[in-house]
């Protein structure tokens, strides 16, 4: 069967379902921000909320980015102004996001246009030939402990309102967002004071944290791909050199099905309530290797494309000099 026939079938949009997914999103979103609020004094109430809303975060995050894709809803007007809705929860302006993002799928798999990834990859010769002040930068960069709280913060209260792409893509947009995060953080001011306000933010970056780990897990895993021009082939890119997670059903469920984010790639008009079924119900010649828990964990070591072996790779191990005298590794 051919792949993009066969995905075709599931893209296909249904309002009432992205009814559903958005505002019942939104329900989740607010009652489980009310419950941390209003029981701030009851850890063992307040939590839990904050989980859930973190994780509310984090799939509204999943449905702007169907929005930005025009896969949500039926037509371009309905998914721009559900993704312009979504833009102050989210902190993240939707022309900016939305083109940043399509510039991601343009360049996936490109080793020549690495700086359009979410989270960028150094290869292992560019590691060998590195200075020590790169080698330290990149090391800093890559250490998970490091990129996920700080690369939370930068991408949703920085990258996003950063002047390039603030006057590349919209300045009046960005600023109006703005605006309504402004608003948006002043209702919970009102509502719950500095308190309430704080907890909501450290959650908010709580759901940021989860969404990094999955942007970095979407295409960093040992088999990944990665070429260049003229050999770049964009299926193997999309199918190839994005992960499928399964971490199970109600997982999926919570972050809008993008840890199935191979056949997003590989067709980005699938809905987000669509595409568990196509992934699931693949052509058996298409199948994928599926990464659970344990195995995506474990790609957090993994640093460096190796363009001999090709495949993504740990840091190499440090140098010494032996009793002898020659250079060994260990």
């Amino acid at each position: 069967m051919d792949l993009r026939a066969y995905t075709r079938q599931y893209a296909k949009q249904d309002n009432r379902l992205a009814a559903l997914s958005y505002f019942g999103t939104f329900a989740v979103y607010f009652a489980s921000l009310y419950v941390l609020i209003a029981y701030a004094s009851l850890w063992y109430v307040m939590i839990p909320a904050g989980l859930v809303h973190a994780l509310c975060a984090v799939r509204l995050y999943v449905l702007q980015h169907d929005c930005g894709h025009h896969s949500l809803f039926k037509t371009r007007r309905q998914n721009e102004l559900a993704g312009e809705g979504l833009s102050p929860f989210t902190f993240s302006p939707f022309t900016v996001m939305k083109q940043n993002h399509n510039e991601h799928h343009a360049g996936v798999g490109n080793l020549e246009h690495r700086e359009t990834g979410e989270i960028y990859t150094m290869t292992l010769r560019e590691w060998n030939e590195a200075s020590f002040g790169r080698r330290l930068f990149y090391r800093l960069y890559r250490n998970p402990f490091i990129f996920i709280p700080l690369g939370s913060a930068f991408t949703y209260f920085i990258r996003y309102r950063w002047p390039r792409n603030t006057v590349k893509y919209g300045v009046r947009s960005v600023l109006l967002h703005n605006l309504a995060v402004f608003a948006w953080l002043a209702l919970i001011w009102a509502f719950g004071g500095w308190q309430g306000l704080g907890l909501y933010l450290l959650f908010s970056v709580i759901g940021g944290m989860i969404g990094v780990f999955l942007v970095y897990l979407q295409h960093n895993f040992e088999d990944t791909y990665w070429d260049r021009r003229p050999d770049l082939d964009p299926q193997l890119a999309a199918l190839q050199g994005s992960s499928a997670l399964d971490f199970g059903w109600f997982f999926d469920l919570v972050v809008g099905c993008i840890n199935l984010h191979d056949i997003h790639h590989f067709n980005a008009r699938i809905p987000s309530y669509r595409l568990r079924a196509c992934h699931y119900n693949l052509p058996e010649e298409y199948a994928p290797r599926r990464i659970k828990f344990p195995e995506a964990v474990a790609a957090l070591n993994l640093k460096l494309w190796d363009e001999d072996a090709k495949r993504l790779v740990p840091f190499p191990k440090r140098r010494r000099r032996s009793e002898t005298g020659q250079t060994v590794t260990g």
